[in-house]
C-alpha cells in the first residue's frame, strides 16, 4: 500500500462558480455525473460543497443529502466527503447538523479561525472579505460529533497554528486513529505553498497520521508533488483551481484528477482504489 496514493476530487468548493468554469456543478445531477467522471480518472474519493440551482453554497439538509444520494446512486464506490463548511455566516449548527444527519464516510473539520478572502492576485484588491470562524469549541464540538457517528474527520490545516490546535485538542482522547489531514495551501489568509513550511508540518504531525494537500490556482500541483515526494496523497479540483498546467480552463475536475494521476506516475506510485482508501485511512467501510 505505500506505492497508493489517494486521490480526491474536490468538485465545487463554496465560492467557485460557472462563471469561473462552466464545469462547476450545481445540481444533484451535475454533481453525481462530475464525480462518475473524477472515479474513472482515478479519484477515489470526492469533497463535496453542495449548492441550490442558482449555484449558491447551501446548509440544507435536504438539498445536501439529495445531492450526496446522486453521487452514490450512480458511482457507488466512491468515498464522498461533506464539507462542515458549507460557506460564509453559518452557524455552528447549520455546518454540523447535515453532518450528523447524513453521516458520510468522512467530512472536513477546520481547525482555526482566520481571514479567508477573495482578492485579486495581481493588484492586491480585496473583493470578498470575512472572517471563517472555528473556535476551539467548534474543533472539539464537530471532532467529537463526526466520531460518534462513525464519521472520519478529515482535518484541514492552513498553517502550523492550525495544526498546534488539533494537538491540543487531541488530548481529550475523542480522535481515532489513524488521524488523517488535510494541508491547505494558498488561501487567502492562509498560508502560500512553500516546501519548508509543508516539511514542517509533516514532521509535527501526530504518530500514524495520514496526510494528504492541495492548493489554490498555482499552489495546487507544486503542493500535491511534494505531499508525494513526502509519503502523502493529493487533493485536485474546481474548488481549489480551474485550470490545468498549460493556463486553460479544465474541462472539469476529471481533468485535474488526470493531471494528479500523471503526477503519481512520475513519482513511482499509482492511484488508490476507493476501497484501497478506506483501509489507509480507516473508514467504517473498509473491508
Amino acid at each position: 500500500m505505500k506505492r497508493k496514493i489517494i486521490i480526491t476530487a474536490a468538485l465545487s468548493g463554496a465560492t467557485t462558480r460557472k462563471e469561473h468554469n462552466p464545469a462547476v456543478p450545481y445540481t444533484p445531477r451535475e454533481f453525481a455525473e462530475e464525480a462518475a467522471k473524477a472515479y474513472k480518472a482515478g479519484a477515489a474519493m470526492v469533497h463535496v460543497h453542495s449548492r441550490l440551482d442558482d449555484g449558491m453554497a447551501t446548509h440544507e439538509v435536504d438539498r445536501i443529502r439529495e445531492t450526496y444520494d446522486a453521487i452514490k446512486d450512480k458511482t457507488p464506490e466512491l468515498i464522498v466527503n461533506l464539507s462542515s463548511a458549507v460557506g460564509p455566516n453559518k452557524t455552528p449548527e447549520q455546518r454540523i447538523d447535515q453532518i450528523v444527519k447524513i453521516k458520510p464516510e468522512m467530512a472536513s473539520l477546520n481547525t482555526n479561525t482566520m481571514n479567508f478572502a477573495t482578492i485579486d492576485r495581481k493588484t492586491g484588491e480585496v473583493l470578498v472579505d470575512y472572517i471563517f470562524d472555528n473556535t476551539f469549541t467548534m474543533l472539539q464540538d464537530f471532532g467529537r460529533a463526526m466520531e460518534e457517528n462513525g464519521v472520519r474527520p478529515e482535518i484541514e490545516v492552513y498553517d502550523m497554528g492550525g495544526l498546534d490546535n488539533v494537538k491540543l485538542i487531541m488530548k481529550q482522547g475523542f480522535f481515532k486513529d489513524p488521524m488523517n489531514f488535510n494541508f491547505v495551501f494558498g488561501v487567502a489568509g492562509g498560508q502560500a505553498f512553500r516546501a519548508d513550511a509543508f516539511a514542517a508540518m509533516v514532521h509535527a504531525l501526530p504518530p500514524n497520521a495520514n496526510f494528504t494537500s492541495c492548493g489554490v490556482a498555482w499552489d495546487e500541483f507544486p503542493a500535491i508533488l511534494q505531499s508525494g515526494i513526502m509519503g502523502g496523497h493529493m487533493r485536485v479540483g474546481l474548488e481549489d483551481n480551474v485550470r490545468v498546467p498549460n493556463g486553460e480552463l479544465a474541462k472539469g475536475s476529471y481533468e485535474l484528477v488526470e493531471w494528479a494521476v500523471k503526477a503519481a506516475s512520475i513519482l513511482g506510485k499509482e492511484p488508490a482504489t476507493p476501497d484501497e482508501a478506506r483501509k489507509i485511512m480507516g473508514l467504517r467501510g473498509a473491508s
